[in-house]
């Protein structure tokens, strides 16, 4: 019988429930699971060097978190269609000598809002954060049928990047950087950054910017109760945790490190076992 052995490279990843969801839905399924944290910080050594050290270990996959998910781009021998548009990665797969880059957080978030907030109106979404997570969350939106999507990002030049690369999969007039501020009018604001994390507190965007017709989405999960969807919910605000993007994202990780059919229920159950919250909006 195979033993896979998986890790989650990235900074500051301790809190991660990663090795949980992962390890116990394998037991479900009857396979021997072990899934390793490779905290950067930690080993402190770049995204490049782990993955190589993994690969001579002889991992069967990784799932990359911040801040690798563009960083590991360089390193891999290959990319399915969807990571390359997306132009990140967050599962790398280790099959017949090479490693290939997989992206399951854009269908993680896209399943995620469906099932927490199924009637959010999508006009005028914002996005905070241009990085690995931002981009596969604006193609997401975008897939969802968001009208137009403003991207923000304190860099600006990573900003336009993204936009860009938007605007040439679904129309020019479909995304557009933007200050912070385009909040204030928008139907919807989804966080893609690190603020807010266990390692990195704070909030990403003024509170005077959040008001009761907005809905608000994160994907940082620990906590599950970010200062971000604190603010919003105090305001009014719809709001939908990073729960269901990181179980649902997950599921599909295991599935292609695998070839095993996870049950996604299951694991979203045991997320809020381990949570104590369901993994859904409020």
């Amino acid at each position: 019988m195979t033993h896979y052995l998986i890790g989650l490279v990235g900074s500051g990843i301790g809190p991660s429930l990663s090795p949980a969801l992962h390890e116990r839905e394998a037991g479900e399924l009857g396979l021997t699971y072990t899934y390793r944290l490779l905290d950067l910080d930690d080993l402190d050594q770049p995204v490049g060097e782990v993955l190589a050290t993994a690969r001579a270990e002889g991992f069967h996959g990784l799932n990359i978190t911040h801040p690798g998910k563009q960083a590991v781009l360089e390193h891999l021998d290959d990319l399915v269609p969807e990571a390359a548009a997306l132009g990140a990665v967050n599962t790398v797969v280790f099959r017949n000598g090479k490693a290939i880059g997989h992206n399951t957080d854009a269908t993680g978030f896209a399943r995620s809002l469906r099932r927490g907030l199924p009637d959010a109106r999508l006009g005028e979404v914002v996005l905070l954060g241009a990085g690995g997570a931002g981009a596969a969350v604006g193609h997401a939106l975008l897939s969802l049928g968001t009208r137009r999507l403003g991207v923000h990002d304190v860099d600006q030049e990573r900003a336009e990047q993204l936009a860009t690369a938007l605007q040439r999969r679904f129309g020019a007039d479909r995304a557009v950087t933007c200050g912070p501020e385009a909040a204030a009018t928008a139907d919807g604001l989804v966080h893609a950054t690190p603020t807010g994390m266990a390692a990195h507190p704070g909030l990403p965007i003024d509170e005077s910017l959040l008001r009761r017709e907005l809905w608000v989405a994160d994907i940082v999960y620990r906590p599950l109760e970010t200062a971000l969807l604190k603010a919003a919910r105090a305001k009014g605000c719809r709001v939908l945790h990073g729960g269901g993007m990181v179980v649902l994202q997950a599921a599909e990780s295991l599935r292609l490190f695998t070839g095993a059919e996870p049950d996604a229920r299951r694991m979203l159950a045991h997320f809020e076992e381990l949570e104590g919250e369901p993994a859904h909006a409020s």
